[in-house]
């Protein structure tokens, strides 16, 4: 099945994509905001995930057992998903999960098994479980077509709602679920133009990584293979034939944005953002500085978002890295720079609670009195920025 074939017809919700006047007036341009955050689960992957499970019931019936990893956002999309349509439901943990997490998932009535400490372990061994059961179909998290088709759907509300091209469209990137629905969206709406900047922390970077070495570290859109591997990489490649790159495996993760952990990119959503015209720009953040920005907006907007949330936001709340993002020559005037539409994908998720916001702001001050800077990394080249 190519994306093509699948009915678009799903039953998220069209959030509100809102101006945002604290944004704009600190950035000085137009800011808005796609609540993701307004799902049923609480995130964007109720979409495409939604989408996923009624052509499953479609294609197996009522007897349908549902299976995921997760790392709690996809599971808790499916979770909520089963229940409204009536099929069975098992997500597969790592132990290491949240107790809030685990909890939110069982308020389901579905099935849950803690396994493994990683993401990677629990989705072996659901795999395995997979095999010993007939009505089980095993759902992705993020690599899966029709996934990518479900979540398409916010650029085409974005579409209607904005009235007109914006200049950026910004989210966070994990192993690619969003960017990819965003860069098909981008092009079932003629926004083939649009830039996208793609946002992660230090070390829950694969995409990143996967970007620079298929562009030879971002200095052409062609590479080359096989590619040249530093010898100190934090990650080994396989070479993916069928869409002409290199796909980094991560030894290990170490940022603490949880939901953004994926080991390694979906090939296909790579392949989407090397050939998109309007290009996608890569910007690797510290945790702190999501931390900063999940406060700022929870004070400004009044809403608690988590840190694979907040990474994309952080470009609100530093002028100087939004625009060294956007316009690394300063070429824009003031004027112009106000002429400017931008939209950040809210993208939502439950893994934070009150108690994490009071010890980011602990982990802050102290930060604070060591170093009085930002380091950031975009497209290969790497600045800092003040706190």
């Amino acid at each position: 099945m190519t994306i093509e074939d699948v009915p678009c017809s799903g039953i998220w919700l069209k959030t509100p994509l809102i101006y945002s006047n604290h944004i704009s007036d600190r950035l000085g341009c137009s800011a808005y905001l796609k609540l993701e955050n307004l799902q049923p689960s609480q995130s964007f992957k109720y979409r495409g995930i939604s989408l996923r499970l009624q052509e499953c019931k479609a294609q197996h019936g009522p007897t349908l057992h549902v299976l995921i990893a997760s790392s709690g956002n996809a599971g808790l999309a499916a979770a909520v998903v089963a229940r409204k349509l009536g099929v069975r439901c098992t997500v597969y943990l790592p132990v290491v999960v949240a107790k809030d997490t685990y909890d939110m998932l069982r308020k389901q009535d579905t099935n849950v098994v803690l396994v493994g400490q990683t993401y990677s372990e629990a989705l072996k061994a659901m795999c395995e479980a997979a095999r010993g059961d007939p009505n089980a179909v095993v759902l992705s998290s993020y690599d899966d077509p029709v996934l990518w088709k479900g979540h398409s759907s916010m650029v085409e509300e974005m579409k209607s709602q904005l009235l007109q091209q914006p200049d950026a469209i910004l989210c966070s990137v994990g192993g690619g679920g969003m960017i990819g629905g965003i860069l098909l969206g981008c092009q079932t709406v003629s926004w083939d133009n649009v830039p996208i900047v793609a946002l992660e922390t230090h070390g829950s970077n694969c995409f990143y990584h996967a970007n620079s070495l298929n562009t030879c570290g971002f200095s052409s859109r062609t590479q080359s293979l096989p590619v040249k591997i530093p010898p100190d990489a934090p990650y080994t490649v396989e070479t993916n034939e069928e869409h002409k790159i290199v796909v980094p495996y991560m030894h290990a993760l170490t940022s603490r944005a949880a939901s953004l952990g994926a080991t390694s990119p979906a090939p296909a959503v790579v392949r989407m953002a090397l050939d998109h015209a309007g290009g996608v720009k890569c910007v690797c953040i510290p945790d702190e500085l999501a931390m900063f920005a999940a406060r700022e907006f929870g004070d400004e907007h009044k809403f608690l978002i988590e840190l694979a949330c907040s990474t994309t936001m952080s470009a609100a709340y530093n002028c100087e890295l939004f625009w060294r993002i956007l316009d690394p020559a300063s070429e824009f005037s003031a004027e112009e720079k106000q002429k400017k539409a931008v939209i950040f994908v809210v993208c939502g998720g439950v893994k934070v609670t009150f108690d994490e916001l009071m010890e980011y702001s602990q982990i802050l001050d102290e930060a604070e009195k060591v170093e009085q800077e930002w380091q950031i990394v975009c497209n290969g080249t790497e600045f800092r920025v003040p706190k």
